[in-house]
Formats: C-alpha cells, sequence, structure tokens
C-alpha cells in the first residue's frame, strides 16, 4: 500500500510532492496520483517516478494520507465519488481556499472522518513553502504532527485557528504573485538604468530573499529594518518617499483586503 496520495496533479500538488520527495519523507515509490489529464500525468510519472491513475477511487484505496489538490470548483464531485471509499483511520489533506472544515464534513457524511484543511503556496517547489494547518476534532495530537511533518517537507508549517484561513490565503497563499510583480518592476527598472535583464532579475530577486531571511532570522520590526538602509538624505529615503507618494502601502493593502473577501466568497 502507498503512503501517500494525491487526487489532482497541479502545480500545487507537484510542488508539494516534489518537495517531500526530495526531503526524504517518502520516496517516490511511496506515492500514487491521480489526475483527469493523462498527459499531465505522464509527465509527472516521467519526472518522479510515482505511481499514476485516473482512478480517484485506486489513490484512495492505497493511500494512508490523501491529499485533495483539485480546485475549488471539482470538490463537490470529487468528494462525492470517492467519500463510500474513506475510511475512518485515513487523513484527508485539504488545500482549497474557501472550503470550512464544516461544509467538508457534511460532504463526506462521516462524522468520525479526519480532515485537516491547509493552505501551502507555491514555494513549496524550491523547499521554502508555509503551510497554514487547521485539523478538525477527530485528528489526533499525534495524526497532527505526523500530518506537519509530510508539509514540512516543502517548507515550514503553522496550526492556526481556522478563523484566520482567509486571511493566510492573501498574506502566504497568493501573496507569491505579488512579490513577483515587485521582482518584475525591479528588474525593469534596472533595464532601463542599462543592466543586461538576466542579471537584473537575479540582483532583485535575491534582494528581496535576503531582506525576507534578515526579517525572519534578526527578529527585528520591519520598520527597523527600513530604518537601517535610510540613510539622512540618502538614495534610499528618495525611493521610499517616492513609494510612499505612489501610494504602495495602500495598494499591498487593498490587494491582500480584496484577495480575502474572494477567498470567502469561494
Amino acid at each position: 500500500m502507498k503512503k501517500l496520495g494525491f487526487i489532482g496533479s497541479g502545480n500545487m500538488a507537484t510542488a508539494m510532492m516534489s518537495g517531500i520527495i526530495h526531503s526524504g519523507i517518502f520516496d517516490s515509490t511511496q506515492i500514487i496520483m491521480s489526475d483527469v489529464s493523462q498527459a499531465q500525468l505522464d509527465r509527472v510519472n516521467r519526472e518522479y517516478g510515482v505511481s499514476v491513475t485516473a482512478d480517484n477511487i485506486e489513490v484512495v484505496r492505497n493511500s494512508e494520507v490523501l491529499i485533495l489538490a483539485v480546485k475549488p470548483q471539482y470538490y463537490s464531485d470529487v468528494i462525492a465519488e470517492i467519500r463510500e471509499f474513506i475510511s475512518e483511520n485515513q487523513i484527508i489533506i485539504t488545500i482549497a481556499p474557501g472550503q470550512t472544515l464544516k461544509s467538508l464534513a457534511e460532504r463526506f457524511g462521516g462524522d468520525k472522518t479526519k480532515i485537516i484543511r491547509t493552505m501551502p503556496n507555491t514555494p513549496a517547489m524550491v523547499g521554502a513553502g508555509i503551510t497554514a494547518v487547521t485539523p478538525n476534532e477527530n485528528v489526533t495530537s499525534d495524526e497532527l504532527e505526523y500530518a506537519c511533518k509530510i508539509l514540512n517537507g516543502f517548507g515550514i508549517t503553522e496550526v492556526i485557528g481556522e478563523n484566520l484561513m482567509d486571511a493566510v490565503v492573501s498574506v502566504s497563499g497568493s501573496s507569491p504573485a505579488y512579490v513577483f510583480m515587485f521582482i518584475e518592476a525591479m528588474a525593469d527598472a534596472a533595464v532601463a538604468d542599462g543592466m543586461p535583464r538576466a542579471q537584473a532579475y537575479k540582483f532583485a530577486a535575491q534582494a528581496v530573499m535576503g531582506s525576507a531571511k534578515m526579517v525572519m532570522e534578526t527578529g527585528k520590526h520591519p520598520a527597523e529594518l527600513k530604518d537601517m538602509v535610510c540613510s539622512p538624505a540618502g538614495t534610499t529615503i528618495e525611493a521610499v518617499r517616492v513609494l510612499e507618494e505612489k501610494g504602495m502601502r495602500s495598494a499591498v493593502f487593498e490587494a491582500m483586503r480584496a484577495c480575502t473577501r474572494k477567498a470567502k466568497g469561494m
């Protein structure tokens, strides 16, 4: 029997699977994945060596832990297809925004179904993801620890209250897109100043990665770290002045609030 099953083989699922394999938590022979796209399954099998199938029920029957990695609009159909094959000992991990533990339990129709709602993000592809985790009451502390160990295979995990899950969507689930836009904009400006594009992306991306590492490792407030760079009458404070004038903070704030509202409505 396999250890880990994925229903869905999109970008997020393959990012998670890749991290789990590379971290050594499971090897490829312990993972099975299904999808409606045979071409996608062939690619996954070729690149990662995991077992693949077009049959979701086969995945359920061969998994101790099952990850539902389909888009939110397909959850109802997939759950209706597999629910009678779910055992009380299986752990079900979901990654879709807007799918509450209560609504998931109702769809599975089992009072004892073990469900863990999560929200990972795409930096899982490089082992640098962060995943929010919320278990239902049927998940034991040992099972939660086991699930977190799996999810830690592609980054770090944080157990939170379910009431915060929609905020997590905006602050980490969707936010890589905002960061990529920021890196792209910085690189475009450097290109305008004469830097070759490949080099511009490297400088911009490394600056973002290093800055994030400073926040994580120094424990200092981001504002304090910002002030450390801003010399009196210097170049950095001039750039900060323009960003404030153009409404950078407000734009980020409003974008994230819109993202959270969208998540709540899914």
